[in-house]
């Protein structure tokens, strides 16, 4: 039986660590194709480039590992992989290991995410991975079984039409991990303030800074799990329909 093509791609550009590390993971589970930003492109949500040329580059095809880079976005680089590298639709995608946490709120910022939702509105089955640690030498010692078992269950058994996984991974040793925790989505924010600076020609600009809030302290939440040292598994869908509010509105006025 042939293997099955698995397309990794990230946020953080195809040079990252989190990034290596996966395709050292996955190598293993299949034919691996790497479709992934030139530069970071961190908190891009689901933008894609429609007012410039895209453009690839054949970073190595050694060690059967097929990588490309692309000057655009996590969700360009999964529309050109599928569309131009592998001319068709992979047996997977995983995004990531990104480098910071994509729990609760953090998932509508996220161009890991982004690119996992891109693939599954395709219909391919898509797990994006993230390690609660942002630097840029984020230990991933202890990830491996952790990645390596959800990505094989997703193979074997597939997922429900229109869903994907959120997997985030504590930011701490592998004997602290107390296990793998299927969740919901926690209620989170954050709250933002602009640090308002002036340049040398006396021109204004602005730093986004701000603090997380958790609104939610539901035990059954990621942020709560990611808190208690379970490695997190949110199912999440792109149908951003509020389905609890329909009958709320239907109840308007909206005769004109």
């Amino acid at each position: 039986m042939s293997q099955p093509h698995i397309l990794v791609t990230n946020d953080d550009g195809y040079y990252a660590p989190g990034i290596q590390k996966l395709i050292s993971i996955v190598k293993e589970l299949g034919e691996v194709t790497v479709v992934a930003p030139e530069d970071p492109m961190s908190g891009t949500g689901h933008a894609i480039t429609v007012r410039e040329p895209l453009r690839l580059k054949n970073r190595n095809s050694e060690n059967g590992i097929d990588l490309w880079s692309c000057k655009g976005t996590p969700v360009d680089c999964v529309k050109l992989g599928e569309q131009i590298v592998m001319r068709k639709k992979p047996d997977l995608l995983v995004s990531g290991i990104n480098h910071g946490s994509n729990a609760s709120v953090n998932i509508v910022y996220s161009g890991t995410m982004a690119a996992v939702l891109e693939s599954t509105i395709s219909g391919v089955p898509s797990i994006g991975f993230s390690i609660c640690d942002y630097s840029h030498d984020a230990d991933f010692s202890h990830v491996d079984k952790y990645i390596r078992r959800i990505c094989e269950e997703v193979l074997k058994n597939g997922l429900p039409a229109y869903t994907a996984l959120n997997v985030n991974i504590p930011a701490v040793n592998g004997e602290e991990i107390k296990g793998v925790k299927v969740c919901r989505q926690a209620n989170a924010r954050w709250v933002e303030e602009y640090d308002e600076r002036k340049d040398p020609a006396n021109k204004h600009y602005y730093w986004l800074t701000g603090r997380f809030e958790l609104l939610d302290d539901d035990e059954e939440t990621d942020e709560m799990a990611l808190r208690d040292n379970f490695v997190t598994v949110v199912p999440v869908h792109y149908d951003l329909t509020a389905h609890h509010a329909m009958e709320h509105v239907r109840k308007f006025d909206l005769d004109v």
